[in-house]
């Protein structure tokens, strides 16, 4: 059986394109804007945004939306979301935390304000898409955790139990209900949160929010890196190949690509997450796994699979490998990694073995900007002319909204419900030099496999890592 498994995965990864699915041209529908001009000339701005992902985009529609007169440079070292922005599974969740129980955990006393700003920024997206008429297939659908094993059942009721005490209207299936959603033989149990997360096509966003950039007067230059900051008369200075940027302030969202600000380097480990996409699914096959209500999913392991369905009904299916490299390295070939295509369609085939027979048409990997809590931090630099946001750990489609609004707010020195947060107020442990960080990382990833064949149980260097503030929330 097991062998039949590694075959029939292999022949479904027969012919898959080797690019992201979001960002492919050739896909019907995918209107990829050209890029927009490179820097070439010395420019000077109220404020300049580095960095064309969720991040920055949001940073300067906010901006020209707080200030229509404030002049706004965004500057990006590639092209408009084609870093993690453009390469994630599309699920937009209302946390700032990476999940209630990481935000829970870390801060107890605010976690309720949190959850409150959370479920306000993501009606804020929601609003702010049909607004400016952004065609990024939004969709409010939640999310279902699929528990795979009995322990896992008895973490979401507990979960379960703590949201509904703060009004949310999160219920847990047993395993004939979780299946009457989404039919896999794995389940066993599951819980729902129905308004809690959106589906959405994350390429199609970053898009919408560049054109909306522009409609507002933002100047846009592509494929422009950063590659120094100074100091200069009007404030800072940022150096490219091709021209200089002068602004007065400097809002700093690069992600997983700290450039020349070299603090971040020692708050983020890069890791590689991948994915891949089914071709469309028959009436006949979607029928087979009944998956009618379009919710976002993933399993409730710790190294867990997260899917959905996208608008013309292909699968998503991602995540489970975790894949740091020795200094945090960053490389293009590293995007495609034939053994974890294979591991993950072995999974998928296991899951839905009424899918048996289907093919996949993309795969791809992109690295995410981890940090050691696992959700957003932000600081200042250059006395305060330059904020920066970070170390969203592959949750933040919809918490970089949030992080854009701190960054505004710390730049133009406002007080708000947003900076007062102990959340905002804090930086996570910085992670040590290597080698022993990636010795560590090695080390926990083993102990988090470990802990999901042993019911979840945490062996001791997890609970020594959790004691200081590090546990790992995948």
């Amino acid at each position: 059986m097991a062998e039949s498994i590694r075959s029939e995965a292999s022949r479904a990864l027969e012919g898959a394109r080797p690019r992201v699915f979001w960002l492919d041209p050739d896909v019907p529908g995918h209107d990829v804007p050209p890029a927009a001009p490179p820097l070439t000339a010395d420019v000077y701005t109220d404020l300049a945004v580095v960095g064309a992902g969720f991040t920055g985009l949001w940073t300067a529609l906010l901006a020209k939306e707080r200030d229509p007169d404030r002049d706004v440079v965004l500057v990006e070292a590639r092209t408009t979301g084609w870093a993690a922005s453009g390469r994630n599974g599309g699920f937009c969740a209302a946390s700032l935390t990476h999940g209630f129980e990481n935000g829970a955990q870390r801060w107890p006393e605010e976690i309720d304000e949190l959850e409150r700003q959370g479920l306000a920024n993501l009606d804020a997206i929601e609003e702010t898409v049909r607004r400016h008429g952004i065609d990024c297939e939004f969709e409010r659908t939640g999310e279902i955790l699929m528990a795979t094993a009995p322990w896992q059942v008895r973490d979401l009721e507990e979960t379960a139990e703590a949201l509904r005490a703060r009004g949310a209207e999160a219920r847990v299936w047993d395993a004939a209900q979780a299946r009457s959603h989404l039919d896999s033989p794995t389940y066993v149990g599951a819980l729902h949160d129905p308004d809690g997360v959106a589906m959405l096509h994350p390429a199609k966003l970053a898009w919408g929010l560049r054109a909306v950039c522009e409609r507002l007067g933002v100047r846009i230059f592509e494929n422009s890196p950063v590659r120094s900051i100074g100091r200069s008369p009007l404030g800072l200075r940022l150096e490219g190949r091709g021209g200089t940027v002068h602004a007065a302030k400097v809002a700093w969202g690069g992600g997983a690509f700290p450039g020349p600000l070299r603090r971040l380097r020692h708050y983020l480990a890069p890791v590689y997450d991948y994915a891949l996409m089914t071709e469309p699914l028959t009436d006949e096959q979607r029928e087979a796994i009944g998956w009618r209500g379009r919710q976002g999913v993933s399993d409730a392991a710790h190294f867990f699979h997260y899917y959905r369905l996208t608008a013309d009904q292909r699968i998503l299916w991602g995540g489970y490998d975790i894949v740091h490299h020795y200094g945090g390295a960053v490389r293009p070939e590293y995007d495609q990694r034939p053994e974890t295509f294979q591991k993950l369609a072995e999974h998928f085939l296991k899951t839905f073995p009424q899918l048996r027979g289907i093919r996949f048409g993309h795969t791809w990997g992109g690295v995410i900007d981890t940090c050691s809590r696992f959700s957003v931090f932000f600081g200042d630099a250059y006395d305060g002319r330059l904020a920066y946001a970070a170390g969203y750990t592959g949750l933040g489609v919809g918490a970089t909204r949030f992080g854009a609004q701190v960054l505004l707010d710390r730049l133009d020195g406002r007080d708000t419900e947003r900076t007062r947060l102990r959340m905002v107020r804090e930086k996570p442990l910085p992670f040590p030099p290597e080698p022993v960080r990636s010795l560590g990382i090695g080390l926990t990833l083993r102990a988090t496999a470990a802990a999901d064949r042993d019911e979840g149980r945490r062996n001791l260097w997890l609970r020594g890592l959790d004691s200081v503030g590090l546990g790992f929330d995948s």
